[in-house]
């Protein structure tokens, strides 16, 4: 897991230092097409001429990155990051870590952010989140060598350390709570379809709603925002028949399929049951109160760290299971036409 060196890039490019020297800055010394191949060479690995001094220095950065591909206006909003990112810090800074953290447009951008950031010895590891399927971001940083941890799977990190909860297993719960309080017309409203998660949780509500026979069971998909959420519940609520009981994939889309339910005269748990991902402050805040599927996310987060900074100390990158969510009932659940 050493940082690349300029030793490495004239390994790769079959030239001597001297040349990789003139080539990254900019002197005569080298042909245009050497210097283009040197220079591909050294993105690819992640060096950057700034880096060169410092790689000289075995001196570590003290500092744990973290790219984070979603809307900053989002980011803002949603109780999980936020939750998340105070847990990475609280364990970080009681190590004298620090926390490094950019807001990326793409994974293109994210891949270079990690090059930059690695070459540069800006970080000493990074937290990886958001995991998606065919994930380009896992064999860019295998081919960096750059510490890192996946806070997502099973499944689908390559050769990096993991830490993920069973979410399949807490999706089957909640059906299993609504058929159970004698639902048969249960709907979900599930995040991006292309990450890991997503894809995990859709598989197994489809799974155990064959198992229950819930033959009118439906996922629709939406981007986690209040206002998609609230339009794919008005959908759903639209549909003849419609469903008794919704499932959301986070809390703020929950609150607003609540919002948007009593909007269209419909009321909770009355009319729709609700169960919301993610057991934030807003989930007791709301009338009534959202029955959610939680965990400590702040711990999740301080689990993520602790578990990247041993893979820089040179512990073995492993996969780990932490806590599965547990189905906490409230007031937005109940036997359908029942308060």
């Amino acid at each position: 897991m050493k940082r690349p060196t300029i030793a490495d890039v004239a390994r790769r490019a079959g030239v001597s230092k001297g040349a990789v020297s003139y080539a990254l800055n900019g002197q005569p010394g080298v042909s245009e097409a050497t210097r283009q191949r040197i220079l591909a060479i050294a993105t690819e690995i992640g060096f950057s001429p700034s880096s060169a001094a410092r790689a000289l220095s075995a001196a570590t950065a003290k500092a744990v990155g973290l790219a984070l591909c979603r809307p900053a206006r989002t980011l803002g909003i949603e109780p999980f990051f936020m939750a998340l990112i105070s847990g990475v810090e609280a364990e970080l800074s009681a190590r004298s870590y620090a926390l490094t953290l950019q807001v990326v447009a793409d994974h293109d951008a994210e891949i270079a952010v990690y090059r930059r950031w690695w070459g540069e010895r800006r970080v000493d590891g990074v937290l990886v989140c958001d995991l998606r399927t065919d994930d380009q971001r896992i064999p860019a940083l295998e081919q960096l060598r750059l510490p890192a941890v996946v806070i997502g799977g099973p499944g689908g990190t390559g050769e990096l350390a993991s830490l993920f909860s069973d979410d399949a297993a807490a999706l089957t719960e909640a059906v299993e709570y609504l058929v159970a309080l004698g639902h048969r017309r249960i709907a979900r409203v599930g995040g991006l379809p292309d990450l890991r998660h997503t894809e995990i949780r859709t598989e197994a509500f489809a799974a155990v709603c064959r198992r229950l026979g819930l033959a009118e069971a439906v996922t629709v998909f939406s981007d986690y925002t209040g206002e998609e959420g609230g339009r794919a519940t008005r959908r759903l609520l639209s549909a003849n028949p419609r469903p008794t009981a919704v499932i959301y994939d986070n809390d703020v889309m929950a609150i607003a399929g609540l919002s948007v339910a009593q909007e269209m005269g419909l009321t909770v748990p009355t009319d729709l049951s609700i169960v919301a991902w993610d057991d934030s402050p807003l989930c007791r805040l709301v009338h009534p109160p959202l029955t959610a599927l939680g965990r400590d996310i702040s711990a999740y987060g301080a689990h993520a760290a602790r578990h990247l900074l041993g893979v820089i100390a040179g512990e073995p990158a492993t996969r780990v299971r932490d806590e599965t969510p547990q189905l906490t009932p409230r007031g937005s659940t109940a036997p359908p036409g029942q308060r």
